[in-house]
């Protein structure tokens, strides 16, 4: 009522951390500053996630391949971050490029990509999905030699 614009925390004035905070989830959902955002925050999470992973090598994580040796769609996930975080976009691509898709989708979001994924059918939702899980187990296949081609 006081004129303000954008969100407010309750209970707090606006130059507390929360009220920082608050500010930029708002920004991370709008234009080029909500896309920086999220890039700056996928990048600092790569940078370190390929710190520690130097430090200590924790092995495989995908429970499925542990247990059974056959990888999930999702295998690879980490080591696209890993290998971005590492300065290698080349295997990033390699270790699975559905991953790698999603992320850009979800970094260039608030340019509009993700009003018109939210705006599509559920049904189409849905058959994209499927369909980029599908191609990525294959891929996966097919990297770690499950499957020759």
């Amino acid at each position: 009522m006081g004129g303000t614009t954008g969100p407010t925390v309750a209970g707090g004035p606006h130059g507390t951390l929360r009220g920082v905070v608050d500010r930029s989830l708002y920004a991370a959902r709008r234009g080029p500053l909500g896309v920086a955002l999220r890039v700056a925050a996928m990048a600092t999470a790569a940078v370190a996630a390929a710190w520690v992973h130097r430090v200590q090598d924790p092995g495989v994580l995908c429970p499925l391949r542990t247990v059974t040796g056959i990888p999930c769609p999702l295998c690879g996930g980490t080591t696209v971050f890993l290998e971005l975080g590492a300065g290698r976009p080349g295997q990033a691509v390699l270790a699975n490029p559905v991953a790698l898709t999603g992320a850009v989708a979800l970094a260039v979001a608030p340019l509009g990509l993700g009003a018109r994924w939210w705006g599509s059918s559920p049904k189409a939702r849905g058959g994209v999905l499927v369909a980029a899980l599908v191609a990525s187990e294959l891929w996966q296949l097919v990297r770690l030699g499950v499957l020759r081609v």
